[in-house]
């Protein structure tokens, strides 16, 4: 017995779901891969075939070197200028050097193909799939791990290594790498898939407008990277301790009642030379100092969760280059357990986790739905002392060197937010404190302009694509 089916529900049932109809004549098989996953011919990924084809596209491969980086071992030598980079060197449009080790010369000089150049591509192929930049000067001489993927445009004049980096990060590129990634475990992007990149096949006028923006971009945060760098060499010169060097006596002598039972540490490195040094810096000022904790109001608004998703940011979204928080949009149900912190705009932010590495933001933007990991400690101002000081002056090299002393753990080293409270920072006067605080946003501002003309760009190749 039968009965009609209810077209109502039917169109109920499919309510938000998404079908694609393909043809089995035209299931693509590239590099000898036949895909019969449905997630491979989403509508979105079909119709930006549809406009590449519009205007033909031609395989990376044509047209470039494709190689990837050293694997198995290789020597670290901190004494070399050569740096080895990861996948977390290729974020931001730019190749940083951030976290990268330095490399013995003689890995570099057996690995000739992966040993990178000015405006070459670099693109990470594990893990953070898709993640590239371009290679300047200012990171130079450097290699590459196994995880990412080295793109070296041959000299044929019909593709602009700025337009290239340009059309990776935009939607096209994005999502064909997205789409193409492969792995059960960790997803990965292999050489063969990477040298099949399609790149559109654009006129030089266009690639020229293009190379303009990327490096008006580039020279923005140069200037900004120069005007935060002025800020600290000035902050730092106030205190006088400007190219302050660590003790490395590997000697202190402590008295039991004073220090150990004080204290209740136990570990020689809590006791080290250097971090008396700082600390007597810092108490010394001529200015006074006080603790973080009586300058500062302590962020501690708990997330109730009546909202759907919330804009989420975790450690890793902090850019220990410059200080910057970005965040990911995460379902309610998907959030990790530590994510309850409620920010608002102009909190600070300082990583109790590995703060060694100055993961230390201000957050300059507004969201109603913006919490954050409870791994950070959440400041705001309560006082005439600036955030913007307390940043800088958090994320010097001594102040980094100095957390460690509080850290408990080996590999993965952590802080408590006592720690940071009770931490003695010097009582900069206010003038001085306007005057950095002018770096600092003028540094700000050629930041977001730097940003706001990448994402120009990159709008400016899928509208170009999407015209035709």
């Amino acid at each position: 017995m039968s009965s009609p089916f209810n077209e109502v529900k039917y169109k109920q049932l499919l309510e938000g779901l998404e079908i694609s109809e393909v043809q089995l004549c035209e299931l693509k098989a590239d590099n000898g891969e036949l895909r019969i996953d449905a997630e491979y011919y989403q509508k979105e990924y079909l119709n930006e075939d549809t406009c590449l084809s519009r205007i033909g596209v031609a395989k990376l491969s044509s047209y470039a070197f494709v190689t990837d980086g050293q694997h198995g071992y290789y020597e670290s030598d901190p004494n070399s200028n050569i740096y080895m980079l990861a996948a977390r060197n290729c974020k931001d449009y730019f190749a940083n050097t951030i976290d990268a080790l330095p490399l013995a010369k003689w890995v570099d000089d057996n690995n000739k193909r992966s040993s990178l150049q000015n405006e070459d591509i670099i693109l990470s192929t594990r893990g953070s799939v898709g993640c590239c930049a371009i290679v300047y000067e200012e990171v130079l001489p450097a290699n590459i791990n196994q995880d990412v993927a080295r793109i070296k445009l041959n000299d044929n004049n019909t593709f602009i290594p700025e337009f290239l980096i340009t059309y990776l990060n935009c939607k096209y590129g994005q999502n064909w790498m997205l789409r193409n990634q492969t792995g059960m475990v960790q997803q990965g992007l292999s050489l063969d898939k990477v040298r099949s990149i399609p790149l559109p096949l654009l006129s030089i006028i266009f690639q020229q407008k293009i190379e303009h923006i990327v490096k008006a971009a580039h020279s923005n945060l140069s200037k900004s990277k120069s005007l935060y760098s002025e800020a600290e060499e000035y902050l730092l010169s106030e205190l006088g301790i400007k190219g302050w060097q660590p003790n490395n006596n590997p000697v202190n002598i402590k008295h039991l009642k004073e220090s150990f039972l004080a204290s209740g540490r136990f570990d020689a490195e809590y006791y080290q030379s250097k971090y008396d040094e700082i600390e007597t810096a810092v108490t010394k000022y001529k200015h006074g100092y006080d603790i973080i904790g009586n300058l500062f109001a302590q962020n501690t608004d708990v997330c109730d969760y009546q909202e759907d998703a919330y804009n989420y940011i975790e450690i890793g979204d902090i850019n220990i280059s410059d200080g910057t928080a970005s965040f990911n949009l995460v379902l309610k149900e998907d959030l990790p357990d530590n994510a309850k912190r409620v920010l608002h705009t102009n909190d600070l932010l300082i990583s109790k986790v590995r703060p060694y590495r100055g993961a230390v933001a201000i957050i300059d933007f507004d969201d109603e739905r913006l919490i954050g990991s409870g791994a950070f400690t959440v400041l705001h101002e309560r006082s005439s002392y600036k955030k913007e000081v307390l940043q800088i002056l958090l994320r010097t090299q001594i102040y980094k060197d100095w957390l460690l002393k509080w850290n408990v753990g080996s590999s993965y080293p952590v802080i408590k937010d006592e720690d940071i409270l009770n931490l003695p920072i010097p009582k900069i006067p206010n003038q001085v404190q306007t005057e950095i605080t002018t770096f600092v946003q003028k540094s700000i501002s050629l930041r977001n302009e730097a940003k706001q003309l990448l994402e120009d760009a990159k709008l400016m190749v899928e509208s170009e694509i999407e015209k035709r």
